[in-house]
Protein backbone atom coordinates (compact mmCIF):
# COMPACT_ATOMS: atom_id res chain seq x y z
CA UNK A 1 0.00 0.00 0.00
CA UNK A 2 3.21 2.10 0.63
CA UNK A 3 4.55 1.41 -2.40
CA UNK A 4 1.68 2.23 -4.51
CA UNK A 5 0.61 5.50 -2.62
CA UNK A 6 4.11 6.70 -3.49
CA UNK A 7 4.46 5.44 -6.69
CA UNK A 8 1.65 7.53 -7.55
CA UNK A 9 2.50 10.74 -5.68
CA UNK A 10 5.83 10.07 -7.96
CA UNK A 11 3.77 9.85 -10.79
CA UNK A 12 1.89 13.18 -10.15
CA UNK A 13 5.30 15.48 -9.19
CA UNK A 14 5.59 16.82 -12.55
CA UNK A 15 1.92 18.18 -12.34
CA UNK A 16 2.01 19.16 -8.55
CA UNK A 17 5.57 20.94 -9.77
CA UNK A 18 3.67 22.56 -12.51
CA UNK A 19 0.99 23.64 -10.70
CA UNK A 20 3.26 24.74 -7.76
CA UNK A 21 5.68 27.10 -10.48
CA UNK A 22 1.75 28.39 -11.49
CA UNK A 23 0.99 29.45 -8.11
CA UNK A 24 4.25 31.45 -7.05
CA UNK A 25 4.70 33.13 -10.43
CA UNK A 26 0.67 33.90 -10.30
CA UNK A 27 1.20 35.71 -6.78
CA UNK A 28 4.17 37.71 -7.61
CA UNK A 29 2.59 39.16 -10.83
CA UNK A 30 -0.68 39.35 -12.05
CA UNK A 31 -0.08 39.93 -15.79
CA UNK A 32 1.32 35.54 -15.68
CA UNK A 33 -2.51 34.99 -15.76
CA UNK A 34 -3.55 37.62 -18.48
CA UNK A 35 -4.63 35.55 -21.66
CA UNK A 36 -1.50 37.78 -23.75
CA UNK A 37 0.74 36.05 -21.84
CA UNK A 38 -1.27 32.60 -21.89
CA UNK A 39 -1.18 33.12 -25.30
CA UNK A 40 2.64 33.34 -25.42
CA UNK A 41 3.13 30.20 -23.12
CA UNK A 42 1.40 28.34 -26.17
CA UNK A 43 3.24 29.79 -28.51
CA UNK A 44 7.06 29.32 -26.70
CA UNK A 45 5.42 25.91 -25.91
CA UNK A 46 4.50 24.92 -29.67
CA UNK A 47 7.85 23.63 -31.77
CA UNK A 48 9.25 21.96 -28.36
CA UNK A 49 6.26 20.09 -27.95
CA UNK A 50 6.77 18.91 -31.44
CA UNK A 51 10.42 18.09 -30.78
CA UNK A 52 9.72 15.98 -26.95
CA UNK A 53 6.95 13.56 -29.16
CA UNK A 54 9.59 12.40 -30.82
CA UNK A 55 12.08 11.98 -27.96
CA UNK A 56 9.72 10.63 -25.75
CA UNK A 57 9.73 7.26 -27.59
CA UNK A 58 12.90 7.27 -27.84
CA UNK A 59 13.47 7.10 -24.15
CA UNK A 60 10.95 5.33 -23.50
CA UNK A 61 12.62 2.56 -25.10
CA UNK A 62 15.54 3.20 -23.02
CA UNK A 63 17.65 4.81 -25.66
CA UNK A 64 18.44 8.79 -26.14
CA UNK A 65 18.58 10.69 -28.86
CA UNK A 66 21.10 13.88 -28.98
CA UNK A 67 20.49 14.14 -33.13
CA UNK A 68 17.91 17.02 -32.19
CA UNK A 69 19.96 20.07 -32.88
CA UNK A 70 21.85 18.77 -36.10
CA UNK A 71 18.14 17.40 -37.52
CA UNK A 72 16.43 20.82 -36.66
CA UNK A 73 19.09 23.06 -38.15
CA UNK A 74 19.20 20.74 -41.23
CA UNK A 75 15.44 20.82 -42.08
CA UNK A 76 14.97 24.61 -41.34
CA UNK A 77 17.94 25.29 -43.82
CA UNK A 78 16.01 22.57 -46.26
CA UNK A 79 12.65 24.06 -45.93
CA UNK A 80 13.78 27.54 -45.82
CA UNK A 81 15.34 27.22 -49.59
CA UNK A 82 12.31 25.38 -50.86
CA UNK A 83 9.76 28.21 -50.20
CA UNK A 84 10.62 31.91 -51.57
CA UNK A 85 13.97 33.09 -50.40
CA UNK A 86 16.97 35.42 -50.86
CA UNK A 87 19.37 32.25 -51.36
CA UNK A 88 17.69 30.19 -54.28
CA UNK A 89 15.35 30.86 -57.02
CA UNK A 90 13.21 27.64 -55.64
CA UNK A 91 9.31 28.61 -54.59
CA UNK A 92 7.84 25.60 -53.51
CA UNK A 93 5.54 26.94 -50.84
CA UNK A 94 4.29 24.46 -48.52
CA UNK A 95 6.03 21.36 -50.35
CA UNK A 96 8.67 22.38 -47.97
CA UNK A 97 6.95 21.06 -44.95
CA UNK A 98 7.16 17.35 -46.03
CA UNK A 99 10.28 17.64 -47.30
CA UNK A 100 11.86 18.90 -44.00
CA UNK A 101 9.79 15.95 -42.27
CA UNK A 102 11.29 13.40 -44.94
CA UNK A 103 14.69 14.56 -44.55
CA UNK A 104 13.94 14.34 -40.82
CA UNK A 105 12.74 11.12 -41.23
CA UNK A 106 15.66 9.79 -43.43
CA UNK A 107 17.99 11.09 -40.42
CA UNK A 108 16.11 9.35 -37.82
CA UNK A 109 16.95 6.27 -40.10
CA UNK A 110 19.96 6.64 -40.33
CA UNK A 111 20.43 7.12 -36.24
CA UNK A 112 18.27 3.82 -36.10
CA UNK A 113 20.08 2.43 -38.61
CA UNK A 114 23.90 2.80 -37.14
CA UNK A 115 22.54 1.86 -33.56
CA UNK A 116 21.23 -1.53 -34.31
CA UNK A 117 23.16 -2.35 -37.46
CA UNK A 118 26.56 -1.61 -35.76
CA UNK A 119 25.65 -2.00 -32.50
CA UNK A 120 26.95 1.44 -31.52
CA UNK A 121 25.14 3.26 -28.46
CA UNK A 122 22.53 5.47 -29.09
CA UNK A 123 24.14 8.16 -27.37
CA UNK A 124 26.98 8.07 -29.80
CA UNK A 125 25.52 7.47 -33.08
CA UNK A 126 22.91 10.36 -32.21
CA UNK A 127 25.78 12.83 -31.46
CA UNK A 128 27.52 12.07 -34.44
CA UNK A 129 25.02 12.62 -37.01
CA UNK A 130 23.75 15.25 -34.97
CA UNK A 131 27.08 17.22 -35.41
CA UNK A 132 27.23 15.83 -39.18
CA UNK A 133 23.87 17.51 -39.72
CA UNK A 134 24.94 20.82 -38.44
CA UNK A 135 28.64 20.62 -40.50
CA UNK A 136 26.69 19.65 -44.01
CA UNK A 137 23.94 23.04 -43.08
CA UNK A 138 27.21 25.22 -42.67
CA UNK A 139 29.11 23.85 -45.90
CA UNK A 140 25.44 24.58 -47.36
CA UNK A 141 24.85 28.11 -46.89
CA UNK A 142 28.67 28.43 -46.31
CA UNK A 143 28.36 30.90 -43.13
CA UNK A 144 24.93 32.77 -44.41
CA UNK A 145 21.45 32.96 -43.42
CA UNK A 146 18.36 32.03 -45.62
CA UNK A 147 16.22 34.79 -45.58
CA UNK A 148 12.39 33.67 -46.42
CA UNK A 149 10.24 35.87 -48.27
CA UNK A 150 7.25 33.32 -48.24
CA UNK A 151 4.85 34.64 -46.71
CA UNK A 152 2.58 31.99 -46.59
CA UNK A 153 4.89 29.73 -45.49
CA UNK A 154 5.41 31.98 -42.61
CA UNK A 155 2.11 31.71 -41.75
CA UNK A 156 2.54 28.36 -40.56
CA UNK A 157 3.79 29.93 -37.33
CA UNK A 158 2.12 33.71 -37.21
CA UNK A 159 -1.08 33.20 -38.23
CA UNK A 160 -3.91 32.30 -35.81
CA UNK A 161 -7.00 30.60 -35.43
CA UNK A 162 -9.53 31.95 -32.84
CA UNK A 163 -6.50 34.31 -31.74
CA UNK A 164 -4.39 31.31 -31.14
CA UNK A 165 -0.98 30.86 -33.19
CA UNK A 166 -1.38 28.10 -36.08
CA UNK A 167 2.31 26.76 -34.02
CA UNK A 168 0.16 25.64 -31.31
CA UNK A 169 -2.87 24.08 -33.30
CA UNK A 170 -0.13 22.15 -35.23
CA UNK A 171 1.65 20.93 -32.22
CA UNK A 172 -1.82 19.92 -30.28
CA UNK A 173 -2.37 17.32 -33.54
CA UNK A 174 1.38 16.04 -32.91
CA UNK A 175 0.31 15.04 -29.26
CA UNK A 176 -2.90 13.50 -30.30
CA UNK A 177 -1.05 11.40 -33.38
CA UNK A 178 1.96 10.50 -30.93
CA UNK A 179 -0.82 9.81 -27.99
CA UNK A 180 -2.63 7.54 -30.69
CA UNK A 181 0.90 5.55 -31.52
CA UNK A 182 1.99 5.23 -28.36
CA UNK A 183 -1.98 3.99 -26.95
CA UNK A 184 -3.95 2.40 -29.98
CA UNK A 185 -0.63 0.88 -32.30
CA UNK A 186 1.16 -2.47 -31.88
CA UNK A 187 4.79 0.11 -31.90
CA UNK A 188 3.45 1.83 -29.26
CA UNK A 189 3.29 -1.36 -27.04
CA UNK A 190 6.84 -2.68 -28.45
CA UNK A 191 8.04 0.12 -27.12
CA UNK A 192 7.37 0.14 -23.36
CA UNK A 193 8.23 -3.50 -23.46
CA UNK A 194 11.93 -2.83 -24.81
CA UNK A 195 12.33 -0.19 -22.41
CA UNK A 196 10.77 -2.35 -19.39
CA UNK A 197 13.19 -5.55 -20.55
CA UNK A 198 14.23 -5.91 -23.56
CA UNK A 199 15.36 -9.52 -23.03
CA UNK A 200 11.84 -10.94 -22.42
CA UNK A 201 10.57 -8.57 -24.80
CA UNK A 202 12.25 -10.81 -27.40
CA UNK A 203 10.97 -13.91 -25.51
CA UNK A 204 7.97 -12.52 -26.64
CA UNK A 205 8.32 -11.86 -30.01
CA UNK A 206 8.60 -8.20 -29.79
CA UNK A 207 11.02 -7.08 -33.26
CA UNK A 208 13.07 -5.12 -31.06
CA UNK A 209 16.02 -3.98 -34.01
CA UNK A 210 13.24 -2.94 -36.59
CA UNK A 211 11.08 -1.57 -33.48
CA UNK A 212 14.47 1.00 -32.33
CA UNK A 213 14.81 1.90 -36.18
CA UNK A 214 11.32 2.36 -36.80
CA UNK A 215 11.31 4.72 -33.14
CA UNK A 216 14.33 6.35 -34.53
CA UNK A 217 12.96 7.23 -37.68
CA UNK A 218 9.68 8.54 -36.45
CA UNK A 219 11.27 10.87 -34.20
CA UNK A 220 13.00 12.37 -37.15
CA UNK A 221 9.65 13.29 -38.61
CA UNK A 222 9.15 15.22 -35.45
CA UNK A 223 12.69 17.01 -35.74
CA UNK A 224 11.98 17.42 -39.69
CA UNK A 225 8.62 19.54 -38.76
CA UNK A 226 10.23 21.49 -35.98
CA UNK A 227 12.63 22.51 -38.18
CA UNK A 228 10.03 23.76 -40.45
CA UNK A 229 8.05 25.55 -38.24
CA UNK A 230 11.28 27.00 -36.27
CA UNK A 231 12.25 28.42 -39.55
CA UNK A 232 8.22 29.83 -40.28
CA UNK A 233 8.97 31.42 -36.57
CA UNK A 234 12.04 33.22 -37.24
CA UNK A 235 11.92 33.64 -41.31
CA UNK A 236 15.14 32.58 -42.05
CA UNK A 237 17.25 29.18 -41.76
CA UNK A 238 20.93 28.87 -40.75
CA UNK A 239 22.60 25.96 -39.01
CA UNK A 240 22.64 27.18 -35.55
CA UNK A 241 18.77 28.23 -35.37
CA UNK A 242 18.43 25.21 -33.16
CA UNK A 243 20.74 26.25 -30.43
CA UNK A 244 19.59 24.96 -26.99
CA UNK A 245 16.73 23.14 -28.64
CA UNK A 246 18.50 19.23 -27.43
CA UNK A 247 18.77 20.58 -23.65
CA UNK A 248 15.26 21.58 -23.54
CA UNK A 249 13.96 18.95 -25.14
CA UNK A 250 15.77 16.01 -23.07
CA UNK A 251 14.99 18.26 -20.07
CA UNK A 252 11.20 18.40 -20.52
CA UNK A 253 11.09 15.04 -21.17
CA UNK A 254 12.31 13.41 -17.89
CA UNK A 255 11.17 16.71 -16.20
CA UNK A 256 7.79 15.30 -16.94
CA UNK A 257 8.40 11.88 -15.60
CA UNK A 258 10.06 9.83 -18.44
CA UNK A 259 12.39 7.27 -17.06
CA UNK A 260 16.06 7.66 -18.67
CA UNK A 261 15.90 3.67 -17.83
CA UNK A 262 12.87 3.10 -20.03
CA UNK A 263 9.39 1.77 -19.40
CA UNK A 264 8.05 4.23 -18.00
CA UNK A 265 6.22 7.74 -18.67
CA UNK A 266 3.95 9.19 -21.79
CA UNK A 267 3.94 11.85 -24.52
CA UNK A 268 1.36 13.60 -21.82
CA UNK A 269 3.96 13.25 -19.34
CA UNK A 270 6.37 14.69 -21.40
CA UNK A 271 3.41 17.63 -22.24
CA UNK A 272 3.46 18.56 -18.97
CA UNK A 273 7.33 18.87 -18.62
CA UNK A 274 7.38 21.20 -21.59
CA UNK A 275 5.04 23.47 -19.23
CA UNK A 276 7.06 23.14 -16.46
CA UNK A 277 10.08 24.33 -18.25
CA UNK A 278 8.51 27.57 -20.34
CA UNK A 279 6.39 28.62 -17.40
CA UNK A 280 9.48 28.51 -15.59
CA UNK A 281 11.28 30.72 -18.03
CA UNK A 282 7.99 32.82 -18.28
CA UNK A 283 8.03 33.32 -14.78
CA UNK A 284 11.39 34.10 -14.28
CA UNK A 285 11.06 37.07 -16.83
CA UNK A 286 7.85 38.68 -15.79
CA UNK A 287 9.47 38.32 -11.74
CA UNK A 288 12.57 40.40 -13.36
CA UNK A 289 15.23 37.85 -12.34
CA UNK A 290 18.39 38.58 -13.80
CA UNK A 291 19.29 35.89 -17.25
CA UNK A 292 22.69 34.81 -15.11
CA UNK A 293 20.39 33.97 -12.61
CA UNK A 294 17.21 32.34 -14.41
CA UNK A 295 19.99 29.49 -15.26
CA UNK A 296 20.72 28.75 -11.51
CA UNK A 297 17.33 28.53 -10.61
CA UNK A 298 16.20 26.74 -14.16
CA UNK A 299 19.15 24.18 -13.05
CA UNK A 300 18.19 23.65 -9.13
CA UNK A 301 13.84 23.29 -10.07
CA UNK A 302 14.91 20.66 -12.66
CA UNK A 303 16.94 18.65 -10.13
CA UNK A 304 14.13 19.11 -7.94
CA UNK A 305 11.73 18.14 -10.53
CA UNK A 306 13.65 14.90 -11.42
CA UNK A 307 14.39 13.95 -7.94
CA UNK A 308 10.37 13.98 -6.91
CA UNK A 309 9.54 11.79 -10.61
CA UNK A 310 12.53 9.80 -10.03
CA UNK A 311 11.57 5.89 -9.60
CA UNK A 312 14.79 4.84 -7.65
CA UNK A 313 14.26 1.13 -7.70
CA UNK A 314 14.16 1.21 -11.51
CA UNK A 315 17.95 2.70 -11.69
CA UNK A 316 19.90 1.09 -14.83
CA UNK A 317 22.66 2.60 -17.21
CA UNK A 318 21.05 4.44 -20.31
CA UNK A 319 20.89 2.41 -22.89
Amino acid sequence: MAVSFSRRIRSLAPVLVLLALCLVIASTNSNFLSVSNLIRLLSAAAIPLVLVMGATFVILMGSIDLSVEGVVALAAVAASMLVANDFTSLDLGFVALPAAMLLGGLLGLANGLLHVRLAIPSFMTTLGIGFACVGVATAILGGFTVRISDRTFRELTLGRLFDVPYSVWVAGLCVLVAWIIQERTRIGRWVYAIGTDEHTARQVGVPVERTRILVFALAGVFYGLGGAMSASQLGQGHALLSQGRLFTTITAVVVGGTALSGGVGSVLNSVVGVLVVIVLANGMVLMGIEPFVQQGVQGLLIILAVSLALDRSRLAVVK
